[in-house]
């Protein structure tokens, strides 16, 4: 099979939706398909697939660093003139959206689109633009989109009444959530990030893996586990990732007393995450705008219980009780459940184990993969007898 993959977000971009057309692509071509990505230029970045298209783009960084592409390329409408593909999965629905909408239609073949984003959670970073507005424009498009897909895949079982509330009605809709790329997680060091920061052996890691930015809900998040580390200096917050509100939420640490047990790593390599999830004890969340929660099924993965916000994406992959505590965006109750896990090591390691085997069962590249293409299979079954 050939499949071409339309995403406004790519490599070196390291957020989710870069994450999971990476997984997907790895697995696909494991099993001897052939992969065509169509991104956006990045500046400064090589691609070392041969098989990757960039299209034109406006380097722009307004509160992270995101190239708008261009979705007008003679020289990529050539290339694509001359690939004989079977299917064009779409992960946005504008910019390379309507290009990959365009092919789809030239070609006569099915067009998957995968609906990554609760985009009224993202109206934030349009500050020129009222929230509202934005919100309801983003929404309509994404609806309109879906509706003229073939198929519409969703990362987890709680995103499909919401779409289906804001009016998709394509009787196509999918669960698929982005799987654990495994060989990425194999022989980890559980001391490696320890040792690098000085935390001791000893001391109890919360960790944190998300963009410090306001729709992942990083400032409640803090707010709600000061006390917990307040009350202990063994207890550590390890957080990786990048964003505009680092200085914000260091100097909310500072000031509360606790700078010194707070580490910011920033961006690392994606070959680096597995250590830092094996230096971890507890996994800490209370984003509110995800679909899939990639990195929860990591966590889960490396037998770390989670703590977080009973949101959309997250409820459907954390059970609660199981392999994690789910509570409401209070502060009291956040701080209460991971004290309850740093308090109960009994409890804590029965929730890992349990919250491992669900992931590794359920939640793997090579699962996810195999559902993926046999909705590809069904679409190009279907487009052939219209």
């Amino acid at each position: 099979m050939k499949i071409g993959i339309f995403t406004n977000n790519y490599l070196p971009n390291p957020y989710g939706v870069s994450g999971s057309v990476e997984s997907f692509r790895k697995e696909f071509e494991s099993l001897g398909h052939e992969v065509f990505i169509f991104a956006p230029f990045w500046k400064d970045y090589t691609d070392k697939n041969p098989q990757v298209y960039r299209y034109p783009s406006v380097d722009i960084k307004i509160k992270i660093r995101f190239p708008l592409a261009v979705p007008y390329s003679r020289k990529i409408d050539k290339v694509l003139d001359n690939l004989d593909l079977d299917i064009i999965h779409s992960q946005h629905p504008n910019l390379l959206g309507s290009a990959a909408r365009k092919w789809a239609r030239k070609k006569s073949i099915p067009l998957v689109f995968t609906w990554h984003t609760l985009y009224d959670q993202y109206a934030h970073f349009v500050s020129f633009i009222p929230r509202g507005l934005a919100a309801w424009w983003t929404i309509r498009n994404a609806r309109n989109y879906a509706n003229a897909c073939d198929g519409v895949i969703v990362p987890t079982e709680s995103v499909r009444p919401i779409i289906l509330g804001w009016g998709v009605t394509n009787k196509n809709i999918v669960v698929i959530p982005t799987g654990v790329e495994e060989q990425l997680f194999e022989n980890y060091d559980d001391g490696k990030i320890r040792n690098k920061f000085g935390i001791k052996s000893d001391d109890l890691v919360l960790f944190l893996n998300c963009r410090l930015t306001g729709e992942k809900n990083t400032e409640f998040l803090f707010r709600a586990i000061l006390p917990v580390l307040q009350g202990s200096k063994k207890i550590k917050l390890l957080s990786l990732g990048g964003g505009y509100l680092k200085e914000t939420l260091e100097k909310t640490a500072a000031e509360a007393g606790v700078g010194e047990q707070v580490v910011f790593a920033g961006e690392v390599k994606k070959e680096e995450v597995k250590d830092f999830y094996a230096a971890g004890d507890i996994f800490v969340y209370a984003s509110k705008s995800e679909t899939q929660g990639m990195i929860i099924t990591e966590a889960l993965y490396m037998g770390l219980p989670v703590v977080a916000v009973r949101a959309t994406g997250i409820s459907s992959l954390v059970r609660d009780g199981v392999d994690g505590l789910l509570v409401s965006e209070n502060e009291k109750e956040f701080c209460d459940a991971v004290l309850r896990l740093v308090v109960d090591e009994k409890l804590r390691r029965q929730m890992g184990e349990s919250g491992s085997k669900f992931a590794r069962a359920n939640f793997t590249d090579k699962i996810s993969a195999q559902k993926m293409l046999a909705v590809y299979e069904m679409a190009i079954k279907e487009k052939k007898k219209i």
